[in-house]
């Protein structure tokens, strides 16, 4: 997937407009699986609501899911899908407010307990957002960093609280996640947080609620932590520096130094141990495999835990900050009563015992995670030294995870891509379906024989597949497609993904003539938006019926001016109908990823857009499509080529010039014309009464009616024949009966 960025002025006018893209990411699995890395972890304690303790998990697949733990047992009981690109971080402000952040440079806000509802959607941040520190009871307050160097405060309350119809209202960029015509929020300073002429406000393109922006830092945030009453905020990235904050007035109170690479991991004492300050205490995880203990009080290191030989990224306390667990390079931590989650890169999650007693337990292979008694003394940590050992060796529990995709390939029908998950498995896809065709699973075996040897397996190795499964034939490059979610992720851009087109026939579509050309990223977006379009017939009921289910006039006459030429394609019909080859899954439904004209990227489940998405929610260029059979110009570019008789070939050479194409080209088109001018070379009348060569016709042999029929209908009789050709392309032999397309010249 493409980096989403924030929207900036562009101050040259003349500059050509790029168009949004649209997207959908494909899933052959159900929807209770993450399919790639765990970044974060929160779990919520039972509430008397439903008396249940939950866990939520961000994944670098972009969605979030809620956990209902039971006594080893874990059931995926919400989605929360709305995110573009990886979530980063997420915490849990008040009762039942989630907050998550993302690589898509936003925060959103969701009702823990719903469906998987997303609340609000923050568009502040210039950069991927990398971390959220939340205070434990002012629980208001959210604190929030990323690469660009900025750290905001949230008033969260205040955040997510619509304004009354009688402020001024603007367009915001949040409402579900989709529609930006939402209710905005007042300018105003977060309630539990006062104000100073210090604090810097930071105004964006949109007009809502505004957060408090601590300045100070010049480089990434990686690392933040807030103590219990959100009136300390510590903060640590590439700058190796660990700044600590007053959030309430958004002054710097110290700067830390020792450590020699990136801070990755905060926390802070929320015990309340009495000193200068009303906490003592501070953690901080390195990539310099260092853990250093700081007393506030005295603005200095006291201790340096080395017992990581590689990158600490993640650091989780007892309530008593009595015990800590580390974790190193891309993991996860997350304390539940008397046991410890544990997330890394494979989409699972595991469950360990948490030993509170013992000062030295390693729980993960390789001694990635370690639990010890911070002795607060600085004579003598009861670490130091030591060598821990495995105390368990498997998890309690495990939360299964679904490999990522790790390696794909197009092939060069541009209708199917091959790929290849972590695990090895291998399958190949019909993405114009958003199905699995071919499931291969962990390489393909087939069994050999070698006398006087047994048989035995061989297995083919992707790259081996993709040799197997090429094809002699050339389509443009309509689409691209990465695996940066874990899943296959297909993308589409005005005007290139209207390239490619191919014969009704060959795509196996009953009821169109043969020769009808079918596009197919015209046929895809109707398939992806054929639920949105019956939805949006129904809402708009008679209406729509009377106006042929276009957009309203003045909306598609203004977007429609906004290109300077649209063709409408001619050989499709202006309906709604999708074609089998065009029709996806509604059991494993791929998300839809795109951006309007208003608000940010949004995503969502292709069965659960409801039309309640306004048309601005959408490219002009799709609605254009699937609304109106309107395509982009297309250049009337055609392929060239000669014919010449094959090396050693006994036909005669006979001059010929250039001949062209059109877009594509059946070969049984080439074969017909060969015949006819540089075989035959005489008139129709040669033929015998029952469609046959008559003799003498170069020594041809004689063929019977009923091979494939022409693309044509009226034709001769030996047109309606097999020929005896071979027609060769790049030195390679192509029969007539074989499908091959001319890419556009």
């Amino acid at each position: 997937m493409h980096r989403v960025g924030s929207a900036g002025n562009n101050t040259n006018s003349n500059r050509p407009r790029k168009e949004k893209r649209l997207a959908y990411v494909l899933n052959d699995t159900a929807d209770t699986k993450h399919r790639a890395g765990i970044n974060c972890l929160a779990v919520l304690k039972s509430s008397a609501l439903d008396g249940c303790d939950y866990l939520f998990t961000g994944s670098r697949d972009g969605t979030l899911k809620r956990w209902a733990l039971g006594e080893n047992a874990a059931t995926c009981s919400a989605t929360f899908e709305s995110h573009v690109d990886w979530v980063n971080d997420t915490a849990i402000a008040g009762d039942s407010t989630l907050v998550s952040c993302s690589s898509d440079t936003t925060l959103k806000t969701w009702n823990c307990l719903s469906e998987g509802t997303c609340t609000r959607t923050f568009r502040q941040h210039s950069d991927y957002v990398t971390c959220l520190a939340t205070a434990e009871k002012n629980t208001n307050v959210v604190a929030s960093g990323g690469l660009g160097g900025e750290v905001f405060v949230w008033d969260i309350e205040a955040a997510v609280t619509p304004v009354s119809k009688s402020n001024d209202v603007v367009e915001d960029d949040c409402s579900n996640s989709m529609n930006g015509s939402a209710n905005l929020l007042p300018i105003s300073s977060p309630r539990t947080i006062s104000s100073s002429n210090s604090i810097r406000t930071h105004t964006t393109q949109c007009h809502g609620y505004v957060p408090i922006a601590v300045k100070g830092h010049k480089e990434s945030v990686y690392a933040l932590a807030m103590n219990g009453s959100g009136s300390l905020l510590v903060s640590g990235g590439t700058e190796k520096v660990v700044r600590v904050w007053d959030p309430r007035t958004g002054s710097k109170n110290m700067k830390l130094r020792g450590h020699a690479d990136n801070i990755r991991a905060l926390l802070l004492d929320s015990t309340g141990r009495l000193s200068l300050f009303s906490f003592r205490y501070c953690l901080s995880g390195s990539s310099d495999s260092m853990i250093r203990l700081w007393d506030l009080g005295q603005q200095r290191c006291v201790h340096s835990y080395a017992v990581h030989t590689d990158s600490v990224w993640a650091l989780a306390s007892t309530p008593t900050f009595s015990h800590v667990y580390s974790g190193g390079r891309d993991l996860s931590l997350a304390l539940h009563d008397d046991s410890i989650w544990v997330a890394t890169t494979d989409s699972s999650v595991c469950r360990w015992p948490a030993e509170g007693r013992t000062p030295q337990n390693v729980f993960q292979r390789g001694g990635s995670f370690l639990a010890g008694n911070l002795s607060f003394s600085r004579a003598r940590v009861s670490l130091e030294g030591s060598t821990p050992a495995p105390v368990y060796k498997e998890p309690i529990f495990t939360i299964p995870g679904t490999p990522a995709i790790v390696q794909h390939e197009i092939l060069n029908n541009k209708r199917h891509v091959l790929t290849k998950d972590a695990a090895g498995s291998v399958k190949l896809w019909d993405i114009t379906r958003g199905v699995v065709i071919e499931d291969y699973g962990q390489g393909y075996v087939f069994a050999v024989s070698i006398y006087p040897f047994s048989n035995f397996n061989v297995q083919v190795s992707f790259d081996k597949k993709k040799e197997q499964l090429f094809e002699m034939v050339s389509i443009p490059a309509w689409f691209t497609a990465d695996t940066r979610l874990g899943c296959l992720s297909v993308h589409l851009d005005t005007p290139q993904c209207f390239t490619a087109e191919m014969y009704s026939v060959d795509l196996n579509i009953t009821g169109k003539p043969e020769d009808d050309k079918v596009n197919l990223a015209r046929e895809t977006l109707k398939g992806l938006l054929v639920h949105w379009l019956a939805k949006r017939r129904q809402r708009h009921g008679s209406q729509a019926s009377a106006n042929g289910a276009v957009v309203s006039g003045k909306d598609m006459t203004a977007r429609s001016s906004a290109h300077s030429r649209i063709e409408v394609d001619g050989n499709a019909e202006n309906d709604s109908l999708v074609y089998p080859p065009f029709e996806f899954s509604t059991v494993s439904p791929p998300s839809i990823i795109t951006e309007g004209s208003q608000g940010g990227p949004w995503r969502k489940k292709i069965t659960e857009l409801d039309a309640t998405e306004d048309e601005k929610d959408f490219p002009s260029w799709v609605l254009d499509c699937v609304l109106n059979n309107r395509l982009p110009p297309r250049e009337k570019t055609k392929c060239s080529f000669y014919l010449h008789p094959c090396e050693g070939s006994a036909v005669q050479i006979l001059t010929q010039g250039k001949l062209s194409a059109p877009r594509i080209l059946r070969m049984h088109k080439v074969v017909n014309y060969v015949i006819e001018k540089l075989v035959l070379d005489k008139p129709i009348d040669s033929l015998n009464t029952d469609g046959t060569y008559a003799a003498g016709l170069g020594g041809q042999p004689q063929h019977s009616a009923g091979g494939e029929g022409s693309l044509r209908s009226g034709l001769k009789p030996w047109q309606k024949l097999r020929p005896s050709i071979e027609i060769l392309c790049n030195n390679q032999a192509s029969q007539s009966y074989v499908k091959c397309y001319y890419a556009i010249g």
